[in-house]
């Protein structure tokens, strides 16, 4: 015969008064976890004791019940239903709900505490972001939430979103298919389908780090900080019908704009609105684009306006403004960190009096009726326009010199203008490029093109220096003459003497941005303003210079002439350059480098996807970071296609003066022979030797002699 199932008898509840309960010195819970003893009381206060205490009879010394409990198991709601009593909300003798438990159970008390504490399954997050859910879409709002469950509103909102990504991630990161970092990383697009496609592509892969899932949910999309975002404004985006993706748990700089062809189509319209309200001040032209190449005034001559005065309301407000700024400086005077109201202060009044300075320039009628002005997006987002620039075929041809025009008109011999008339392919705005995951593991040379951004990038900022450095810049001029003059050479080396200006044949779209474009632009404007437009005025101006005024005018005119470009050898002779003639253009143009010390890193230059990584080959992309963050860096990205990983490598090269061949200084070692700097690129993007033959190379007598 079967033994009988032994049925087991619950202990009994009841309700006992607090101030007969005490805690019991049993419990195992000595450290502080979960919700604190405060936001616990006041839970209880809401919605009262959900939960009942469990208690046991305290025996005196003869095996009675004393008519008192203590509590091993409930002991953090004992504390806030005390703590409760403190604050006279909870009378001392309120009935708590308690189960009771024999005294002579034979189970340890200590046994009952660990097992309450141990025994409780903890809630799944997942559950936590449904139950959220729940309570919003019964009527509560995200601050009732909040407020209801003692939470920043930001945290209901987290909660939220990730309650709202896929029901099918959903179920993965239920069944432990997917951290929760990768599910936070979910939540930047709310796009189920997309969400899903994103799962289906990395589910197999081991590359599924929360970085790698935000990038691919946002790669065809645009930063908030993009200069047409800023242009066009999120709010007119948003109002038009486009979709901002928004990461609620790190900083997204205001998040990814989803529609790009409406964003641009916004952008354009804005700028041909701005473009119209331009063209009724009387221009017989007006040009717009997103973004201008570097260059396009060449061959434009410049009108130069007047300034319009101050008016007398202004002139008050502008002194008002100095004054004020001049007191706050005086008051602050070397104080390191200035308090922050003081700071922002200082900040608008110099935005006020820029405001008051920058005035408008005035035109004659007779000039705006023959020239034009540039319309675009400067790089921070503002309406970028430059008026006042005459074509050619629109210049009034003068009376007597109708020969001189023709020939002018016709001239076609020079290689500048040669040059300028060169097509680049572009394919919406970008140039056109290799497929991106067309890929030769080895390291092949350079793109010709490449070449000849990366050396434009490196011309423009040695005219920057040869002008900020009027003894190399006069140096080289006489080398230049030196050579013409006694050795007769037929090539032509680093400096166009003539001066005639070199345009550069193919550019990045970084060019008219970069701190040499815009540091050798503000200087011409500058010149421009000084010099007189007639020719006899012009020679007395100049005759009546000062010393360092002429050095510097003529630094800068000098500059115009450098040309550091790599350009592909004509091997037949004709147009073109010749083998000989590329290397000692480049040879002088690592002389001057060393004579004006310039940087490319100082210079502003930066590696990027655009400029310069997503151009080359993987195996190049790798060796850039191993050079420069080291190869443990290198190996970290070597997993990832050549697009993500060329964005990786431009975050990990941002600020390690990492420069490509192209734009390095070659090392001089012992003996004069010159090699490329390779590995060990220093923090400055040139490593160099230092050895007897530096003092040669930096006196200026070297350059002309070398």
């Amino acid at each position: 015969m079967a033994n009988a199932i032994r049925k087991i008898t619950l202990s009994s509840s009841r309700d006992i008064p607090f101030n007969k309960l005490m805690l019991s010195q049993a419990n195992v819970r000595r450290v502080k976890a979960g919700v604190s003893i405060e936001e616990l009381a006041e839970s209880i206060v809401r919605r009262g004791l959900i939960q009942s205490l469990h208690v046991r009879p305290v025996l005196d010394a003869v095996g009675e019940e004393t008519g008192t409990f203590e509590v091993p198991a409930g002991g953090r709601r004992y504390r806030a239903l005390e703590l409760l009593i403190k604050q006279k909300r909870l009378a001392k003798a309120a009935l708590v709900p308690c189960v009771v438990s024999e005294a002579d159970s034979g189970i340890l008390i200590d046994e009952v505490s660990l097992a309450e504490n141990i025994e409780r399954a903890p809630l799944h997050p997942l559950d936590q972001f449904r139950a959220f859910l729940a309570l919003r879409d019964k009527g509560m709002s995200e601050e009732a939430i909040a407020a209801a469950f003692f939470v920043p509103v930001q945290v209901v909102k987290q909660r939220l979103r990730l309650a709202a990504v896929s029901a099918e991630l959903l179920e993965v990161y239920a069944e432990d298919g997917m951290t929760l970092e990768m599910l936070i990383a979910f939540t930047v697009c709310q796009d189920h389908e997309r969400q899903e496609q994103v799962w289906d592509a990395i589910r197999s892969s081991w590359q599924k780090d929360p970085y790698h899932i935000r990038r691919l949910l946002t790669e065809t999309t645009v930063r908030a900080c993009d200069k047409r975002a800023v242009f066009v404004g999120i709010e007119p985006y948003e109002a038009a019908g486009g979709i901002v993706l928004r990461d609620l748990f790190q900083s997204d700089d205001g998040g990814w704009l989803q529609d790009v062809g409406l964003l641009d189509r916004l952008a354009t319209e804005k700028l041909k609105a701005a473009a119209d309200e331009i063209a009724s001040e009387g221009w017989k032209w007006v040009e717009v684009a997103v973004s201008l190449p570097y260059g396009i005034s060449h061959g434009l001559r410049e009108l130069v306006g007047t300034i319009i005065d101050l008016t007398d309301e202004d002139r008050v407000a502008r002194e008002a403004l100095q004054v004020e700024y001049d007191s706050l400086s005086d008051e602050h005077d070397g104080i390191e960190e200035l308090p922050e109201a003081v700071d922002q202060r200082f900040g608008e009044l110099e935005a006020a009096m820029e405001v008051l300075d920058s005035r408008p320039v005035s035109f004659e009628p007779v000039e705006l009726a023959i020239a034009g002005a540039f319309v675009s997006i400067n790089a921070d987002g503002s309406l970028l326009v430059d008026r006042g620039y005459v074509r050619l075929e629109d210049e009034a041809p003068v009376a007597g010199e109708e020969g001189d025009a023709n020939e002018v008109d016709g001239d076609t011999d020079d290689p500048a203008m040669t040059v300028l008339q060169r097509s680049v392919i572009a394919i919406g705005g970008q140039p056109a490029q290799v497929d991106a995951e067309e890929e030769d593991d080895g390291i092949k040379p350079l793109p010709e093109r490449l070449l000849i951004e990366l050396t434009a990038h490196r011309t423009l900022a040695l005219r920057d220096a040869a002008a900020q450095h009027p003894q190399a810049a006069m140096t080289m001029l006489l080398h230049k003459l030196v050579c013409d003059t006694f050795q007769h050479r037929s090539t032509t080396g680093c400096l166009e003497a003539s001066i005639r200006h070199v345009f550069f044949p193919a550019q990045a779209d970084d060019l008219k941005d970069s701190p040499s474009a815009k540091a050798i632009a503000e200087r011409h404007r500058g010149w421009m303003q000084e010099i007189p437009d007639d020719d006899a005025a012009l020679w007395d101006w100049l005759a009546g210079l000062d010393e360092a005024s002429r050095m510097a005018l003529l630094s800068h005119c000098i500059s115009y002439g450098v040309n550091a470009l790599h350009e592909k050898p004509n091997p037949y002779g004709g147009s073109g350059v010749s083998e000989h003639g590329l290397k000692l253009r480049l040879s002088q143009a690592d002389r001057l480098t060393r004579a004006t010390g310039l940087d490319m890193v100082e210079a502003g230059w930066r590696p990027t996807a655009g400029n310069y990584l997503g151009r080359v080959t993987k195996a190049r992309i790798l060796q850039a970071v191993a050079e420069g963050k080291g190869q443990a860096a290198a190996d970290r990205i070597a997993h990832l296609k050549k697009g993500e990983m060329a964005r990786e490598a431009e975050t990990l090269l941002a600020d390690s003066g990492w420069l490509p061949e192209p734009l390095r200084l070659p090392v001089i070692e012992a003996g004069g022979e010159e090699t490329a700097a390779k590995g060990g690129i220093t923090a400055m993007g040139i490593e160099h030797t230092i050895d007897d033959s530096d003092e040669a190379i930096d006196a200026p007598h070297a350059i002309a002699a070398a």
